[in-house]
């Protein structure tokens, strides 16, 4: 991630907007003298390094004494070290959260039963089995280059009009994570099987991930494209010259999955961690800082008609099955090669 994006997001994580009015989380007296007397969480997380710092100052401000210690990586990179250590029985970490929900459940067992209070609002479609649950997530927008573009688009359907090509379209290319899998998927089974080679046909230019594309919008060598919440929303906010919204034919989401280990050394002050986190305040301060949550009349950024927002999530369990396949599709019609 360049220079320029990772200050943005480093000062809107360390501010980020006013607290959303929701209330507080209270937990039992009993957790809460458990969790410190144990004193520490290890977090083993894929989220930005800058949002989880933000979290756990806010964590911190709300309990103190319990100091939480992060082990951040990529989903690839966390998956093989989680591995690592359960075949060493040598598991480090308390928490566990990243974005790949088809290889968490090829690893359930490595989690203890977990339900937060609130559990029931939280819809089916967004948990990964019955012991890891959506902290964070991030959903697809349109964004653009306000100083670039005065006739924005408007549904995803533009995104495939000529005239919109002229302004210089950018897409990130479909293996490089969960996160564009889902937003492919969407476009094929939502938009139409054509959608891929029609927009293909205008030529976009594709990036490996996120974060060099939208550094490439904010220095004007694209335009448009599509981009997740926790980019847009933190950029734009920050001041960068974009603007986003989500489109009315449907808002692909892609959800984390965050458990408790097992084998947790601090089982009681990750169960609090959790618990806040999961909370209508933990997930306030998740949108907050751009993330998108699963929780039922969620938290929204400001501006955002919550009534007009048309969540879609995948089946996870037809992605294991169309994965390879779609994929070829995808490269093969943009004529993509890694």
């Amino acid at each position: 991630m360049s220079r320029s994006i990772l200050a943005l997001l480093f000062a809107f994580a360390l501010t980020g907007t006013a607290p959303a009015a929701e209330p507080a989380f209270v937990p039992s007296q009993e957790l809460l003298a458990a969790a410190k007397k144990e004193g520490k969480i290890v977090l083993y997380t894929a989220n930005f390094l800058e949002t989880e710092q933000a979290v756990i100052k806010r964590f911190s401000q709300r309990f103190p004494g319990i100091a939480i210690e992060i082990v951040r990586a990529p989903t690839g990179q966390l998956i093989t070290r989680i591995k690592t250590e359960a075949a060493a029985n040598r598991m480090i970490a308390d928490v566990i959260d990243f974005s790949d929900r088809v290889q968490a459940r090829a690893m359930i067992e490595l989690f203890a039963p977990y339900a937060p209070p609130n559990a029931a609002d939280y819809p089916e479609v967004a948990r990964t089995g019955d012991r890891l649950w959506p902290r964070s997530g991030n959903a697809w927008t349109i964004t653009y280059n306000s100083a670039l573009v005065s006739d924005p688009p408007k549904p995803w359907a533009d995104l495939i009009k000529p005239e919109f090509a002229k302004q210089r379209l950018g897409q990130t290319v479909i293996a490089s994570g969960g996160g564009p899998f889902t937003r492919a998927m969407f476009e094929r089974k939502v938009l139409g099987e054509d959608y891929w080679a029609k927009q293909a046909a205008l030529r976009p230019a594709l990036f490996p991930s996120q974060a060099p594309m939208v550094d490439a919008m904010i220095r004007g060598e694209i335009a448009i494209a599509p981009l997740v919440t926790n980019l847009a929303i933190p950029l734009a906010a920050q001041g960068a010259p974009l603007k986003w919204f989500f489109a009315p034919e449907g808002v692909p989401v892609t959800v984390f999955c965050a458990g408790i280990t097992k084998a947790a050394a601090h089982p009681n002050a990750a169960k609090l961690f959790l618990d806040w986190a999961l909370s209508r305040e933990g997930q306030a301060l998740m949108v907050e800082l751009g993330s998108f949550s699963a929780l039922a009349r969620a938290p929204v950024p400001e501006g955002v008609d919550p009534a007009a927002i048309k969540t879609w999530y995948p089946d996870e369990a037809e992605i294991e099955k169309i994965f390879a396949t779609w994929t070829d599709d995808w490269n093969k019609a943009y004529g993509y090669r890694q």
